[in-house]
């Protein structure tokens, strides 16, 4: 099964995200159900029960998060975008919350992302041909786009399932956020 640890958002805050669709003829825009803001990728595993053990350890605060901005990557002037993407403002809450999960996953023997923690929600998937213009185009149009804030109060674990169609995420577990 194909796993990863994500925050989910309420549906306000997805119409927002859903509102910032632009005009790129190429772009792959993420649907309702595929706006979260990832935490631990995970992969493909057998071992499902350990992982779902292994978060319940997880004992992080629940904490207010406010989305702000829009970027792509990569992010150099001359390499042409992949991905579009909106950002978050990041409270020490949410540092923590990923470092903890990070910890209980490498414990198990899963790799976490080599790159440092850059907390966002994907909205859309490039062709490497496109020009920078159009993503130039949208990351000035929305360059000023904020949402929230919002209470997180849970994260989850998801399965994914690869399709023509993009990814179908399921939630496969539900973990509060609480203080002690």
């Amino acid at each position: 099964m194909r796993l990863f640890v994500a925050l989910d958002f309420p549906d306000a805050v997805k119409e927002a995200l859903l509102n910032l669709r632009a005009e790129i003829p190429t772009a792959r825009w993420s649907n309702r159900a595929q706006l979260h803001l990832t935490l631990f990728f995970i992969g493909e595993t057998e071992r499902v029960q350990d992982v779902k053990t292994a978060l319940e350890t997880v004992k992080a605060p629940p904490f207010t998060l406010a989305l702000s901005g829009v970027g792509r990557f990569p992010k150099g002037d001359h390499q042409p975008p992949a991905v579009l993407w909106a950002g978050v403002e990041n409270p020490p809450a949410l540092r923590v919350l990923h470092e903890q999960v990070s910890g209980v996953l490498t414990d198990l023997g899963y790799e976490a992302d080599r790159r440092p923690f850059n907390p966002h929600i994907t909205l859309a998937r490039l062709k490497a041909s496109r020009p920078l213009s159009e993503a130039d185009a949208f990351l000035k149009m929305h360059h000023d786009f904020r949402a929230g804030p919002v209470e997180l109060v849970e994260f989850v674990l998801f399965s994914s399932e690869l399709s023509p169609q993009g990814a179908r995420y399921r939630r496969e577990a539900v973990y509060p956020l609480t203080l002690g």
